[in-house]
């Protein structure tokens, strides 16, 4: 048996075994079935033996046909405006590329300065974080960002699959998800790390506490971690590109692409004076492009969108309600509750405990339900540790910034698929910067919570 047919058999034999075991005490069989669809839909992603949109659609064929939940929570995705934000970023993304605008942008970067390959990978990333703060929404970043950076790689002699295509992809991709987990707006999971605080415990997190506990070191020094990882594990020469001589004037076509670009930029960034949601913008923009006149491409060009990341995100999201309303997270919530070893006093002790456990979390669920599933936990971390409720909420902020393996994070897949890029290849980069974040930054974060008093 060939290596992938093996994996599947393992994670389908797993999967049955789960679903068909009686359950234990004080676990009902709803929390068995979903367990099993859950170690069948993240063990074939985690796989990755088949494509990421395959295992979706078997998950959503699979819930209703074992009526593991009821419709509304397997296909609660379909209703979220962060799917639609995917469609419309992928809507864009096609026409930024048809139209040749990401061309043009890269070739007006390359042009004016002419970067070494260390240079340009620094500059994705800090582009990356700068659209953190523009952008909110981690999708809509990499959907903006990903197609120039593809552009501007190409141009300085990187073809697809090399090590300074990947090495530039990648570092955009990790940059725009891990540093925006630091900046409260920019990131689903921030948000719902946020809004579980404000529904479960009326604790209100504003933006500025938000940046000012996490950016420094999970944003700032990570982006230079980031960087010289990729530079480390990506070594690549970037040639000089042939000169253009002076640029050509913008096409019809390009000048409305850049038009819908910058209004969708504004209305993303002023989100909270007009209290439209990013997806509905994106879907927007994305309907934009399609339409007679003030589009930049036909309507037929729908059929070239790639739809793949579409229907993966639907099912993660419609994973993580599954595992929450069919009680799987309250179970596994009232487990670690029995097992964690926290003392009052031993901030050091109990700050890397639960920074560790909520970064392997993500592992067993996926990165929007992970906040979900562990903020009903924060007022016995609270009382295990002696810490402020909030400082409790915050230490869950801390376990999402780092991902151990893409299909964790929707954004990311959605990234390695516009992309054409590997799993194994982001593998490569995010369980060395994962093992450096554990032993590095976290010590680093707990020292920069001591020093502005965060434990109380």
């Amino acid at each position: 048996m060939k290596a992938p047919a093996f994996l599947n058999a393992v994670v389908v034999a797993i999967a049955v075994m789960v679903y068909v075991a009686p359950p234990p005490a004080g676990v009902s069989p709803e929390m068995m079935h979903a367990a099993a669809l859950a170690v069948f839909t993240v063990g074939l992603w985690a796989a990755g033996t088949l494509p990421e949109h395959v295992v979706g659609l078997l998950f959503f064929m699979l819930a209703m046909a074992l009526a593991v939940a009821p419709a509304q929570v397997v296909f609660s995705g379909f209703a979220s405006a962060t799917l639609w934000l995917v469609l419309g970023g992928l809507i864009m993304a096609e026409a930024v590329n048809r139209t040749g605008l990401a061309q043009r942008l890269a070739a007006a970067l390359f042009d004016r300065y002419a970067l070494s390959y260390p240079q340009l990978v620094a500059a994705v990333v800090v582009a990356s974080i700068v659209l953190s703060f523009l952008v909110p929404a981690t999708v809509g970043r990499v959907l903006l960002l990903l197609p120039i950076v593809m552009a501007l790689a190409r141009r300085v002699g990187f073809e697809h699959g090399s090590t300074g295509y990947n090495g530039l992809c990648l570092a955009t991709i990790v940059a725009t998800y891990q540093c925006g987990t630091a900046v409260l707006p920019a990131n689903a999971p921030n948000l719902v790390l946020a809004g579980s605080a404000e529904a479960l415990y009326g604790v209100q997190i504003t933006y500025a506490e938000y940046l000012w506990v996490q950016f420094p070191v999970l944003g700032a020094l990570k982006s230079f971690a980031i960087i010289a990882f990729v530079l480390w594990l990506f070594p690549a020469a970037a040639r000089s590109a042939p000169g253009s001589g002076p640029a050509a004037p913008l096409t019809p076509e390009q000048r409305r692409m850049a038009g819908i670009l910058a209004v969708s930029l504004f209305l993303w960034a002023t989100d909270f004076l007009h209290g439209i949601k990013p997806g509905w913008i994106a879907l927007a923009a994305g309907i934009a492009c399609l339409l007679p006149r003030v589009g930049v491409m036909p309507a037929t060009a729908f059929h070239e969108v790639r739809l793949g990341p579409y229907f993966y995100v639907a099912a993660t999201l419609g994973l993580g309600l599954v595992i929450q309303k069919t009680g799987l997270s309250d179970g596994l919530g009232n487990l670690l509750h029995g097992v964690l070893p926290l003392e009052a006093g031993a901030h050091f002790a109990n700050f890397i405990l639960l920074s560790v456990l909520t970064t392997f979390a993500g592992v067993f669920t996926t990165n929007p339900a992970q906040p979900a599933v562990l903020a009903p936990l924060a007022e016995y971390f609270a009382q295990a540790t002696g810490w402020p409720l909030k400082s409790a909420l915050m230490v869950i902020g801390v376990g999402f910034t780092t991902f151990l393996l893409p299909y964790q994070v929707p954004p990311a897949m959605v990234g390695l698929q516009v992309g054409a890029l590997a799993v194994t290849a982001m593998l490569r980069l995010a369980l060395p910067l994962a093992a450096f974040n554990l032993v590095v930054l976290l010590p680093l974060q707990y020292l920069w919570w001591r020093l502005i008093g965060y434990f109380g």
